[in-house]
């Protein structure tokens, strides 16, 4: 008797024990993708930050943009056409990031072409930044952090109230000296997805 209640104890506990290991899912493949001039440098450095939090990171030689996402008017763009020709061109347990010098837009609450700094899609498999609204100070610190931003959103990661959160809305303006980390509620989202954050 004292066997049998110690086995249906031990096969409870492994239960549980299996089920918590699969609240937490194996993150995706991250694939950097460079858009037209970016420089090479600046792609490895975002390589190596993002390898950090996911050794599953890929980073790939330039192409240039989608054709027909020029914006002639605006010398710009367009980012919702960007992210919808890369998230072609990745495998299923993928996700992709390109990295833009030049100006890239949306359209936005009625306006046709809004500036932007970054675009994904939430949650999906593609999106896009550029460096090109940020400060000049502390440039690859805020690019870094706009890269997360737009991860994140893919994860399925809404924008966060919180103001210090990576996952704040930039409500068209540079927050990113003042984001500090994910908050608390974000980053547990994010570590379930499989990432490693501290």
């Amino acid at each position: 008797m004292k066997y049998g209640v110690l086995i249906l104890l031990f096969g409870l506990f492994s239960c549980v024990n299996r089920n918590n290991e699969n609240t937490i899912k194996a993150q995706k493949v991250i694939v950097i993708q460079p858009l037209g001039n970016f420089q090479q440098k600046q792609s490895q450095k975002v390589f190596a930050e993002i390898k950090a939090i996911n050794p599953k990171v890929v980073l790939m030689e330039n192409i240039d943009f989608p054709e027909k996402s020029f914006y002639s008017p605006r010398n710009r763009y367009r980012a919702d056409s960007i992210i919808k020709n890369l998230k072609n061109n990745i495998g299923k347990d993928s996700v992709i990031v390109g990295l833009s010098h030049f100006d890239i837009s949306t359209t936005k609450n009625g306006i046709k072409d809004w500036g932007i700094m970054g675009l994904g899609y939430n949650p999906g498999k593609a999106c896009v930044v550029s460096d090109f609204r940020l400060s000049r100070k502390n440039k690859n610190e805020q690019f870094y952090k706009l890269v997360l931003h737009e991860l994140g959103h893919t994860e399925g990661l809404p924008h966060c109230k919180i103001q210090t959160c990576l996952m704040r809305d930039a409500e068209g303006r540079n927050p990113f000296n003042q984001e500090k980390s994910f908050c608390k509620d974000c980053k547990s989202f994010l570590k379930n997805k499989g990432w490693q954050l501290i």
